[in-house]
């Protein structure tokens, strides 16, 4: 990918990683040592449950020991088997602490969960423990996953504002270097508002390309798991482990996931790329709008068409709140007694969840969900629309802080949900890639694409390309 050449091992892209893995020019024990000395710097002391004002406080938990078998079990893999190992061994990982690890505490950053330990593997972790990859620790999420701030985590890039949620350790994780690739979840936007807000790059795909078993819940029928990386293209290498169970075949659609950008002056021939008036019936600011004018003079000069069309109706948002909110209360019955030990604003949530618990009314709400669904697909038939740009968040990283007082609830009129929330309801994969530092803030703005469902080799690809030729990721100074 385009930018400087890593020097340190911590910074190099899981792609770049992998290059110098299978050809034997680094050790998958020497990648790890580099991103623990990385976390060391950088993380702001030993993980926290609160975080520090001076602290990025990326993690919930590390292993150390675990993470040094696991190493060593990779390089003997690599030695074996050569070009033949999984294009993922070795690679160092920052797993969301929403993820089971069997024997390992899993605790989705709250006090409620303290004590508990996994008794299985999570799919997810599963698959990619089976691929060789090395778990470094369990990076913080915002309490149960239930809002987009993630605030015991510092924004790498000015440590006074939120990193992003709920995905928001993961993301941190990354933009500083200390791991090349991590996992999140995204139930309204979870992998890409961090993405945004942090300058890195992540992919919520089709609703349940990835399993979701053993991954403590937010909404069911909402989440997403979704691989996060500083690049789309070591995104999209993440993915396919993700979304493939070692020893076996990838299914059809998920070999044909992109690593690598199409060269010539316009890869993006052929393509329709809509825009819509969802980005100035949100208000955004003035950062996020110039980078959304650079992503669409960029589709432009690399050979799409883009089309202004009006955006169909949405979900309604009290049918977004009682979907969201009556699968919340299932999971978070079994802690009734507990409620004491979640923060403030977590208890009202569950507590919301509870009083909006109707089973009548949730089947009704579901049946208009699918009926938007519907209406989305036809749009992009009908207007001949492969991908929609759009802002990913209206807005830079805010003041930290905030998201666990009282009133904070999340969900419906949260403004870091405006865009992103339409595409769990409907399902549609999208890709978060970084647009930038916003001249104003000097901090990162984001874009999202966004498909139909079981298109993302043709999102993946121009989002790689777009990456490559004309956004490139964003590197965070050694000195921040």
């Amino acid at each position: 990918m385009t930018g400087p050449a890593a020097t340190d091992p911590a910074d190099l892209g899981l792609l770049e990683a992998a290059t110098l893995l299978r050809g034997r020019g680094l050790s998958a024990a020497e990648l790890l040592a580099a991103c623990q000395s990385r976390i060391a710097a950088r993380n702001g002391g030993e993980p926290t449950f609160d975080g520090a004002p001076g602290a990025v406080n990326a993690w919930v938990r590390l292993y150390p020991e675990l993470a040094d078998e696991l190493a060593r079990a990779a390089d003997a893999r690599l030695a074996a088997e050569g070009e033949a190992a999984s294009l993922v061994c070795g690679i160092p990982l920052a797993l969301k602490d929403l993820f089971a690890v069997r024997g390992l505490g899993l605790t989705a950053s709250s006090r409620v969960l303290d004590g508990n330990v996994a008794d299985a593997d999570s799919a997810v972790w599963r698959r990619l423990r089976g691929h060789g990859m090395v778990l470094a620790g369990h990076s913080h999420t915002h309490e149960f996953a239930a809002g987009g701030t993630t605030d015991q985590v510092g924004n790498p890039w000015a440590l006074d504002r939120s990193a992003g949620g709920s995905s928001g350790g993961s993301a941190a994780a990354l933009a500083t270097g200390m791991a090349p690739a991590a996992v999140g979840t995204d139930t309204a936007g979870s992998v890409r508002i961090p993405a945004a807000l942090s300058g890195i790059s992540s992919i919520k795909p089709t609703y349940g390309r990835v399993s979701d078993d053993g991954c403590i819940p937010l909404s069911p029928t909402l989440d997403h798991p979704g691989p996060m990386a500083r690049s789309v293209a070591d995104a999209s290498a993440l993915l396919i482990a993700m979304a493939t169970e070692p020893g076996c075949d990838r299914d059809a659609l998920v070999a044909r996931l992109p690593l690598r950008p199409r060269g010539g002056p316009r890869p993006l021939q052929g393509l329709r790329v809509a825009v819509t008036g969802r980005p100035e019936a949100a208000g955004i600011e003035a950062d996020v709008l110039a980078g959304l004018q650079a992503a669409h003079s960029a589709v432009e000069r690399l050979g799409a068409q883009v089309a202004e069309l009006q955006a169909p109706p949405d979900v309604a948002p009290q049918d977004s709140v009682t979907i969201l909110f009556h699968e919340v209360w299932p999971y978070h019955a079994a802690h009734a007694a507990r409620r004491d030990r979640y923060r403030p604003s977590i208890r009202e949530f569950v507590d919301l969840a509870h009083e909006v618990h109707d089973p009548s009314t949730y089947e009704a709400a579901q049946a208009r969900r699918v009926r938007v669904a519907a209406q989305w697909r036809a749009w992009f038939a009908e207007h001949d629309v492969d991908l929609l740009l759009e802002p990913t968040v209206p807005l830079t990283a805010q003041v930290r802080g905030h998201g666990y007082d009282s009133g904070n609830l999340g969900g419906e009129g949260d403004p870091l949900i405006v865009f992103t929330s339409t595409w769990n309801f409907t399902g549609f994969p999208v890709v978060a890639v970084p647009a930038g530092l916003g001249a104003r803030s000097g901090l990162p703005v984001g874009v999202s694409l966004i498909g139909v469902p079981d298109s993302e080799p043709l999102l993946v690809q121009a989002a790689i390309d777009l990456q490559e030729h004309e956004l490139p990721p964003l590197r965070l100074d050694a000195d921040r």
